[in-house]
């Protein structure tokens, strides 16, 4: 054949790739409101960026019942393009091809883009839309899935890994997103469980839909399974987009420094107003982080689940940092089992990839209850600690109002290692809080009183002036300093310069024992 007939043959073959599983599918895709897997690639990166890998591979012809059915790329987009111009690698299931199932091509095709974002150092984004496995392809499929699984682990805090369920994920398919770093889900079109609703009604007579078992509301909120749940396919992709911009491309980058828009030395006098004068009245601590960060720079993660703490990115004069807040409007912003993993994993994500971390406090304590204890908040409380104990990025942390007990001492402390430690005039720091110290102090006075109201008054008075305040913590060294409010966000902007440069050793071992 000439060179101008095999170009022809090329084009033929592209043409057909392109077209996936048919124009059938491809409009049953659209009929159910989803995109095909290369629309989504198409529209997450750059215009014009993307370039194909391994286009004309098709399946093994070995397999069961499979001898007649090739179909071109075998049923998942891979290859690399760019996000605001930096390289990130993506494969996508294509689901009008074999219903996006997995087999031995498939998931070589997987592996080979994953082994090349390690070498490269990029971002991983993987495009979730499967039935799962390609059960015509027996153990090559489950062979398949498993050396996916194991580049996860090798990935993992070597180069960010992002998921994104953008229709079902089911039986093993779901372990490779959950060993990723956060995962993205779709409102109504995507869902992840180990067993269907089917299989869940055989075995235990329990009727539930797809929506209610694994939908982006019930692993948004319930299970914390997903990070973020967007309305439909664009939201989700943009907001990928968005939280690539805070990260490094791998462990061994910073992350990026934009140019900021916002002035270091702004200072907004609605700080001095956010803590109300009563320790018990709620506030939105989110209120405060957004005044400290750069202007419209808070990104928020895990928004829907254990909302007593909040963790997301943010911008300080263009420095990307991490999160971590109590937010006292949602049960009091005390530490529970939920809020615990939320946390601890966010700070390892954060320690992994050069991010700062930024500690909003204000915490009475543990939830208290047999519900918390019986679900090990022992052990899952220990995380959190854990994870800012083994931290080695710059840490910062602000006493907004309230630090007691053990949660102070989690909630990144000098003690455990935090390299800033500020706290605001209306701090109180104590073992517990006033009310129940004074009860435990002074039980046989407040027995005794002929008005024991007013002496707890009175006592809770005496103490809160004695003990419970910053200055104490400060005369020991345990607070750098005792600042006004308004002077968080350029004392930060300045210890971020600072650290900039830090550089920490740790003991040689393998690795610790997380208490998992």
């Amino acid at each position: 054949m000439t060179m101008e007939e095999r170009l022809e043959e090329l084009e033929e073959l592209r043409a057909e790739a392109l077209l996936g599983g048919g124009e059938d599918r491809i409009a049953s895709q659209h009929d159910k409101g989803k995109q095909t897997a290369r629309e989504r690639v198409e529209y997450f990166l750059d215009d014009g960026t993307f370039n194909e890998f391994d286009q004309l591979r098709t399946h093994n012809t070995h397999n069961f019942g499979m001898e007649e059915r090739q179909l071109l790329t075998d049923g998942v987009v891979t290859g690399y393009g760019e996000v605001e111009g930096r390289t990130v690698f993506v494969f996508a299931h294509d689901f009008t091809v074999f219903g996006g199932s997995l087999g031995e091509v498939f998931a070589e095709k997987i592996c080979k883009v994953m082994d090349k974002a390690m070498e490269v150092g990029a971002p991983l984004v993987g495009l979730n839309d499967s039935a799962g496995a390609r059960i015509q392809e027996g153990v090559d499929a489950l062979a398949g899935f498993t050396e996916i699984f194991r580049r996860n682990q090798e990935a993992s805090g070597v180069i960010p890994q992002i998921s994104v369920i953008m229709g079902p994920c089911a039986g093993g398919a779901v372990y490779s997103p959950s060993m990723t770093d956060f995962i993205f889900m779709v409102q109504d079109t995507s869902h992840m469980y180990i067993t269907g609703p089917g299989v869940i009604e055989t075995v235990t007579g329990e009727e539930v839909t797809h929506e209610e078992l694994g939908g982006a509301s019930t692993h948004s909120a319930t299970t914390g399974v997903a990070q973020f749940a967007a309305p439909d396919e664009e939201a989700a992709l943009d907001d990928v987009r968005r939280l690539l911009s805070y990260l490094p491309q791998n462990n061994v980058e910073d992350p990026p420094r934009v140019e900021p828009w916002d002035e270091p030395d702004r200072q907004d006098a609605e700080l001095r107003e956010i803590v109300p004068p009563s320790p018990q009245k709620p506030y939105d601590m989110t209120d405060a982080v957004a005044s400290v960060l750069d202007s419209g720079s808070f990104f928020e993660v895990g928004e829907r689940f254990a909302g007593e703490l909040v963790t997301g990115f943010g911008r300080l004069d263009g420095r990307s940092v991490g999160i971590v807040a109590n937010q006292p409007r949602v049960n009091a912003g005390t530490l529970t089992v939920d809020s615990s993993m939320k946390a601890s994993r966010f700070v390892r994500f954060c320690d992994a990839f050069n991010v700062p971390i930024v500690t909003f406090v204000d915490v009475p304590g543990y939830m208290p209850g047999t519900d918390q204890e019986h679900r090990g908040i022992i052990r899952h409380g220990a995380k959190l600690l854990y994870a800012f104990s083994e931290a080695t990025v710059p840490l910062l942390t602000v006493i907004t109002r309230k630090a007691y007990g053990g949660a102070y001492c989690v909630m990144a402390s000098k003690h455990l290692g935090a390299d800033v430690n500020y706290a605001w005039p209306t701090a109180e720091i104590a073992v517990m809080g006033p009310q129940g110290a004074v009860n435990v102090l002074y039980s046989d006075e407040l027995a005794a009183a002929d008005d024991p109201d007013a002496l707890r008054d009175e006592l809770i008075e005496e103490y809160r002036e004695q003990f419970a305040n910053p200055y104490t913590a400060a005369d020991k060294g345990y607070l750098d300093d005792v600042i006004d409010p308004l002077e968080t966000r350029p004392r930060l902007i300045d210890d971020l310069e600072m650290l900039e440069t830090k550089r920490a050793s740790t003991p040689d071992k393998k690795h610790g024992n997380i208490p998992l």
